[in-house]
């Protein structure tokens, strides 16, 4: 049951972000103060977000190839879960890693979107 409900809501996180995303794509070239419409992140947010987003693909491949992935959560630091041992465990920390993935992108995508509008 507390995996049933952990993975409704990253579901339900993930439909917030995106509806989020397409408010501001909505919004036009600009907003209701004739301002600018800002992206999601700033320049350097973009550079960060971009590196972190990289990173956790690079896990996120590393980890289907190597069939195990370090443990992502504070109280399990170090540990390693492998598919053949720890299943379960295994593919809850790979779905969250590529959740960050697309959610990072979905950031990336609204903002290149926003600036580079004609």
């Amino acid at each position: 049951m507390r995996s049933f409900i952990y993975y409704a809501l990253m579901l339900l996180l993930g439909f917030a972000w995106y509806r989020f995303g397409q408010k501001l794509l909505r919004k036009g070239y600009r907003d209701e103060n004739d301002e600018l419409t800002p992206g999601v992140v700033g320049p350097f947010g973009f550079l960060l977000a971009g590196g972190v987003a990289c990173y956790l693909f690079f896990a996120v491949l590393r980890a289907l190839v190597r069939g195990e992935v370090p443990c992502v959560g504070k109280g399990c630091a170090g540990q390693v879960y492998t598919l053949a041992a720890h299943a379960g465990e295994y593919w809850a920390n790979l779905f969250f890693l590529a959740w960050c993935v697309v959610g990072l992108g979905y950031a990336l995508y609204v903002t290149l979107k926003i600036w580079f509008r004609a």
